[in-house]
């Protein structure tokens, strides 16, 4: 091996990449714990896990490029992008894993807890923030659960070509919104979501999918900036708030 890649590294977990395989070292064993469950149960394509070794994970990598980037133009063609709106619904039909997820009201009250820190650092302006959290009040509606993903982020969903070769990184799978995985996966990209539900199906609120755009928005920001990570960077979390204030 030439040289051993730092792909993300902070106070809660590390990943390198050495030749064709990813260490993940996670300071949360149950995090692993939920990855190497949820990718057996998963019906769709994911990386082959070489060893689980508690706080340690080897995973192999998958064929192919990222559905996209935070802040680019995403490359893949519209049939890659149904693709994938199709392997999502796969994985929203197959039955629940056999463990708890977040509740309606833990999303409430995180989202109030993160906007009262938004407001009280001044990190955006304070109209910016209420009208998120206006919009945002739309996802917070009784779902019926189905299987996850839970950080569906595009550069997660690997294509090759119109295919889907793997869906990477588990640890936040189950049951939940439907609509939180829609909406993650096209964070930023919000111009591909008619491709995504040209595979997934119609049968989807949009406004729900909108309101999840602002409420992952307001609820990630601090976590990003307290892990170095820029919410602000072209395309990312400060963006997708900011696009809401020119909405009717």
């Amino acid at each position: 091996m030439d040289e051993v890649e730092v792909v993300v590294a902070h106070r809660q977990r590390a990943t390198l990449r050495v030749g064709d395989v990813f260490l993940k070292v996670d300071g949360d064993l149950a995090h692993a714990d939920v990855e190497v469950r949820a990718m057996a149960l998963a019906p769709i394509p994911t990386p082959a896990i070489l060893w689980h070794e508690p706080p340690a994970i080897a995973i192999a990598a998958v064929p192919g490029r990222a559905l996209g980037l935070l802040g680019e133009p995403s490359a893949a063609s519209p049939e890659a992008w149904a693709a994938a709106g199709a392997a999502i619904r796969r994985l929203h039909d197959a039955p629940l894993p056999p463990w708890p997820g977040r509740r309606l009201d833990d999303v409430a009250a995180e989202l109030d807890g993160e906007c009262a820190w938004l407001l009280a650092n001044a990190v955006l302006p304070a109209e910016v923030i209420h009208r998120n959290r206006e919009i945002a009040g739309a996802a917070l509606r009784p779902w019926k659960p189905v299987f996850i993903h839970g950080d569906l982020q595009i550069t997660h969903v690997f294509v090759d070509g119109d295919e889907v070769t793997g869906v990477i990184d588990w640890s936040e799978a189950a049951p939940g919104d439907a609509m939180f995985d829609l909406a993650i996966v096209t964070l930023g990209h919000e111009e591909r979501l008619e491709d995504l539900l040209a595979g997934y199906g119609t049968d989807v609120d949009r406004d729900v999918i909108r309101a999840w755009w602002s409420l992952r928005s307001l609820v990630a920001s601090h976590w990003l900036i307290e892990h170095g990570f820029d919410p602000d960077a072209p395309g990312c979390e400060f963006d997708v708030l900011r696009s809401r204030m020119r909405e009717p």
